[in-house]
């Protein structure tokens, strides 16, 4: 198996045992020598808690670092690469942490745990 990349979503999904993230990117996840959380997720996650979108039982910060360290998930930093290759990306996506998230999986080569099917108009391997 591949490593993947997973999205905020797929993040939220995977620590609340939400139906929406299939059995299908459970395994790939179980199955990924190195599944990653992008650090951009962090921002988009505590930017929703700040507003009042989304209930921790714990700060951001809390949270994410048990979430990572019960999954055995890896944080994986934003580069520069991402950062300039992000808008540069063509116009299907407008969300910016996604573009951030897309610009990885495209640095990396790897497939990306999302439910949204625009990411494959970037042409990255998606997992839903």
């Amino acid at each position: 198996m591949t490593n993947v990349l997973l999205d905020t979503c797929a993040i939220l999904w995977l620590a609340s045992g939400d139906r929406r993230l299939t059995e299908r990117a459970k395994a790939a996840i179980v199955a990924a020598p190195v599944a990653f959380v992008p650090a951009v997720s962090g921002f988009e996650i505590a930017l929703k808690h700040r507003q009042g979108k989304l209930e921790l039982p714990a700060t951001p910060e809390r949270w994410l670092e048990t979430i990572v360290a019960h999954h055995g998930l890896t944080v994986l930093d934003l580069t520069l690469a991402d950062a300039i290759r992000a808008p540069q990306l063509p116009d299907v996506h407008r969300d910016p942490c996604d573009r951030f998230i897309i610009a990885a999986a495209l640095r990396l080569d790897i497939p990306i745990i999302t439910a949204d099917p625009r990411f494959q108009d970037y042409g990255v391997t998606v997992i839903g």
